[in-house]
């Protein structure tokens, strides 16, 4: 059994799998749940030894589908009434050209939104929503019964056309997804180091030994997905 092939068994099961990207990109490893999987364990396991922040990624034709923008879009439109908007375009990114970032949501049934818990909750039935049957206005009409915005959980979109396009953590880990054959939506988080940098590659690969947990590097991500 090949490193993706068990990674992709892995998240099945719900287990978390480590993503490294480039060491020409943003040099990282990210914590990779499947979404319909994530529970306060995970949630809890990803701000202990993760400490980066917690996403949630949705494929771009789901995120379509939900009504979902892309942030920096959101304040292009707000900039006619928020001038200050439209001086915050992204346009220096120094590792890539476009950002993933969408809305931040809670599920209604949440509290505070932010524990363990309520996050996992908001996480889960989202994917639910996503995953649904039928056509984008049902779905868009269930999102809005069950969650709230802003909320605790933040939202990134896939770039369209994938890893054509564009090679985040938000593309490799929502590739993973659907390799697996799971709704096509993965909850990460960056792995950060103590001394107010990312973990290295090197403690990244450490950890991974030490907690029984597939590492996978972009290379390999990309190679399986153009395979498959």
């Amino acid at each position: 059994m090949d490193i993706v092939e068990k990674a992709l068994n892995d998240l099945k099961k719900g287990k978390m799998v480590l993503v490294y990207d480039f060491d020409d990109r943003e040099r990282e490893t990210d914590m990779v749940v499947a979404s319909q999987h994530m529970d306060h364990s995970h949630i809890r396991t990803m701000r202990k030894d993760g400490g980066g922040l917690i996403c949630t990624t949705l494929h771009g034709p789901l995120a379509e589908e939900l009504g979902l923008p892309f942030l920096a879009d959101l304040f292009a439109m707000a900039s006619k009434d928020y001038p200050a908007m439209s001086g915050l375009t992204p346009f220096d990114i120094p590792y890539d050209t476009k950002s993933a970032f969408s809305i931040t949501v809670n599920h209604r049934d949440t509290y505070t939104g932010i524990t363990d818990r309520d996050r996992a909750l908001t996480i889960v039935e989202l994917t639910k929503v996503a995953g649904m049957n039928g056509d984008a206005s049902g779905k868009r009409s269930e999102f809005g019964k069950h969650f709230r915005a802003p909320g605790h959980v933040h939202l990134l979109r896939t770039s369209e056309e994938l890893l054509s396009t564009r090679k985040g953590h938000t593309e490799m880990s929502t590739v993973l997804t659907m390799m697996a054959g799971l709704i096509p939506s993965a909850t990460i988080c960056e792995m950060m180091g103590d001394d107010g940098e990312a973990l290295s590659k090197e403690k990244a690969i450490d950890y991974a030994e030490r907690n029984g947990l597939v590492f996978l590097e972009g290379k390999d991500v990309i190679e399986a997905w153009a395979k498959h």
